[in-house]
């Protein structure tokens, strides 16, 4: 299941999926820490380190999912490694520097928000648009055609008469040519009579 190539419905689609849960988390992890009333009304410090470290390890974890999926596409297209593994580490300092933006933030004040938080997250978010794009290779997803059709069943009535069929051609040829097949010469003079027959005097 983590390991099979997935085309680029299945990873856009699994890229939403993840983006969806890791947002219900985030907000999670928020109310049962601090709520979103004490976060606002706390002060940049130690008051914020539960919340942190809690979204920090949430983040990680959908990093690490978020790889798995990306790995499976690069896979299946065939595409830069380097391309996959930049993505996967801007990931991780995304959510790293993220935790740490929850954990100083002065509400209220949007020069407290780094700007390079913006400019990395279009970073990743063009490097996910190169690995969802990428063309695939033909015949990279024989793996998920045989798990979809089982070949082998009973194979169809069609196919079992075409099989049975193709003998028949054989079997016409070798005797047509048993046909054309000259029969053996004789010997010249009148036949020997079987059996002893009488000498002459």
């Amino acid at each position: 299941m983590f390991t099979s190539n997935i085309g680029r419905l299945r990873f856009f689609l699994y890229s939403l999926g993840l983006a969806v849960a890791e947002t219900v988390v985030i907000v999670i992890c928020i109310v049962s820490t601090i709520g979103f009333e004490g976060l606002i009304n706390s002060g940049p410090g130690p008051s914020r380190q539960g919340m942190a470290g809690a979204v920090l390890v949430a983040s990680l974890i959908f990093v690490a999912l978020r790889g798995n999926i990306a790995s499976r596409r690069t896979r299946d297209a065939n595409g830069r490694r380097w391309i996959l593994w930049a993505y996967i580490a801007l990931s991780a300092v995304y959510a790293l520097l993220q935790a740490g933006v929850l954990l100083v933030v002065k509400f209220g004040d949007p020069e407290s928000i780094p700007g390079g938080l913006n400019l990395l997250a279009f970073s990743i978010f063009g490097l996910w648009c190169t690995i969802l794009w990428a063309k695939p290779v033909a015949g990279s997803n024989i793996d998920e055609l045989t798990d979809v059709f089982d070949f082998d069943g009973p194979l169809p009535a069609s196919t079992r008469t075409g099989r049975t069929a193709v003998p028949a051609a054989p079997r016409a040829a070798v005797a047509a040519s048993a046909a054309r097949i000259p029969p053996a010469p004789q010997p010249f003079g009148r036949p020997r009579p079987a059996g002893f027959g009488k000498r002459g005097i």
